[in-house]
């Protein structure tokens, strides 16, 4: 981990973007060309940040640590969501099919409900983002009556009634 202390603007921007992506991967900017992406990648292999893999390379917990982060765990109480089976739930609510709103409505509907993190994987967006969606679009505008309530975890859970 000491060698990697030393990184240069390139090295650094690469890793910190990397750290920040779910799965680690290591994607250079197109403004890294030639040359220098060769010089980058060769650096950051030898100091042990980076490894190859299928798809190109990923961070490694080295990587991670120079930033002082952690690799992601891989959750597996998420759920996929099965979409074909899930249109029926859009039924008397005037939102397109296939947006992310349809998404979240969808997730919503469900008997189980969807907790905030689903709701953020089924549509990528922030935390705020699925908030602000639930109170003003699906409440004020569409005239939802969405619930929260706590399952076991204590985690958040939201469904329509």
């Amino acid at each position: 981990m000491d060698t990697l202390l030393k990184l240069s603007p390139a090295q650094s921007l690469l890793l910190r973007t990397a750290a920040r992506r779910p799965d680690g991967r290591v994607i250079p900017p197109d403004s890294l060309r030639g040359g220098a992406r060769v010089k980058v990648l060769t650096a950051l292999l030898q100091r042990g940040g980076i490894e190859p893999a299928e798809s190109g390379h990923v961070l490694t917990d080295a990587g991670y640590a120079a930033f002082g982060q952690q690799r992601a765990v891989p959750l597996d109480d998420v759920q996929p969501m099965d979409a074909i089976g899930d249109l029926r739930l859009l039924e008397g609510i005037s939102v397109r099919p296939g947006t992310k709103l349809a998404a979240l409505v969808m997730a919503l509907r469900r008997p189980q409900g969807a907790t905030c993190l689903q709701l953020m994987l089924t549509t990528g967006w922030q935390p705020h983002t699925v908030r602000g969606a639930i109170s003003g679009m699906l409440r004020k505008k569409l005239g939802l009556n969405v619930v929260l309530a706590h399952n076991d975890s204590g985690e958040r859970v939201y469904r329509v009634v």
